[in-house]
C-alpha cells in the first residue's frame, strides 16, 4: 500500500460518523498496515543472534584469560568490551537494523541494556547535557534498574527471613 492510498484509507474513517462502521473501516486499515510476521523465523534468528552475541562472549573470556587476565578479571573485561561494542553499533545505528532481524536475540542482558541507554542519550542530545542527556539517559533503562534494585531487596528480605527461621 503506498502513502496515497493509505492517506484515503485514514480520511475514510475519520470522516465515518457511525461509530460501528468507523470501527470497521479501522480495523480493515489496522490489518492492512500491520507488518505479518512468521513467529518460528522470528525465534530461529533470536536464538541465533543471542547465541551468536553469547558466543562472542565466551570467545573473549578466553581470548582475555590466554592474554593473562584471571577469570574473574576476564569476565569484567569481557562485560566492558561487550558495552562498549553495543555502544558503539548503536552510535553507528547498527544495533537497531540488528535489532530488526533479531528480536529479543540481541536483548541479551548486557548488550541489550547498553543500547537502550546509548540510545538514550543519542536521542535526547539535542536538547543539551543537562535538561537532554542528564535528564533522559535512563529513559528506558530506568525502571529496570528500578525494580531490578527493588526486587532483589524483596529477595534478600525473604532471604534473610528464611534464614532466621532456620529453613536455609
Amino acid at each position: 500500500m503506498d502513502e496515497k492510498q493509505r492517506k484515503r484509507m485514514i480520511y475514510e474513517v475519520i470522516k465515518e460518523n457511525d461509530p460501528e462502521k468507523r470501527d470497521k473501516k479501522y480495523n480493515a486499515y489496522v490489518e492492512q498496515v500491520t507488518p505479518k510476521h512468521n513467529p518460528w523465523i522470528n525465534i530461529l534468528w533470536a536464538f541465533l543472534v543471542g547465541g551468536a552475541i553469547c558466543t562472542l562472549g565466551q570467545v573473549l573470556i578466553t581470548l582475555y584469560q590466554n592474554l593473562g587476565a584471571s577469570k574473574e578479571d576476564a569476565a569484567l573485561y569481557v562485560t566492558l568490551t561487550l558495552i562498549f561494542l553495543s555502544a558503539l553499533t548503536t552510535g553507528l545505528n547498527l544495533y537497531q537494523k540488528l535489532t530488526k532481524i533479531a528480536g529479543a536475540g540481541s536483548v541479551v542482558p548486557i548488550t541489550g541494556f547498553a543500547n537502550s541507554v546509548a540510545a538514550s542519550a543519542i536521542e535526547y542530545k539535542k536538547e543539551g547535557q543537562v535538561f537532554g542527556i542528564g535528564c533522559k539517559i535512563f529513559t528506558i533503562a530506568g525502571p529496570v534498574i528500578l525494580y531490578g534494585i527493588l526486587t532483589s531487596w524483596g529477595l534478600g528480605v525473604i532471604y534473610w527471613i528464611v534464614k532466621l527461621l532456620g529453613l536455609v
